[in-house]
């Protein structure tokens, strides 16, 4: 959990990152770190029940809501620590490859069962700063879903 080099191939080569509690205002941290993450050429899916689109981007209420179709390389979660369970669950059912928990959001059985599950995890992190810190070259890909 946290293996600093599982984290920088996982920022390497995904292309799409669920944000999970993404909020429309400008001033919350997980918006504006789904700006940065959209302006470092990652595809963004906002997962807030609250919204329809975030950003200028589909908003969906759940993982389990997204389009099949849509490939899901990382989901970074912005929910307190006692609601990460049902996502965490979502993301296996789902096959991320890779499982943030900013800072502040520490589910130790989540991450459990998430490695158990063959799904990597950062917990307590900020894929912002683990993003910026590595100097990982902006990316440039077309859209996510496979064709």
């Amino acid at each position: 959990m946290n293996d600093r080099e599982e984290i920088r191939t996982a920022l390497e080569t995904a292309r799409t990152i669920a944000i999970v509690g993404c909020s429309p205002k400008p001033e919350r941290p997980s918006n504006a770190i789904a700006r940065y993450l959209m302006e470092q050429g990652y595809q963004i899916v906002p997962v807030n029940p609250g919204h329809r689109a975030i950003l200028g981007e589909t908003c969906y209420p759940s993982l389990s809501e997204i389009p099949g179709d849509v490939r899901l390389d990382i989901v970074d979660v912005f929910r307190r620590s006692d609601q990460v369970a049902p996502v965490a669950d979502e993301a296996i059912a789902r096959g991320v490859k890779f499982f943030f928990m900013q800072q502040g959001v520490v589910d130790p059985g989540s991450a459990r069962r998430l490695e158990e599950a063959g799904i990597p995890v950062a917990m307590d992190r900020c894929i912002l700063v683990e993003h910026a810190s590595r100097g990982i070259p902006r990316r440039n890909f077309g859209p996510s879903v496979e064709r």
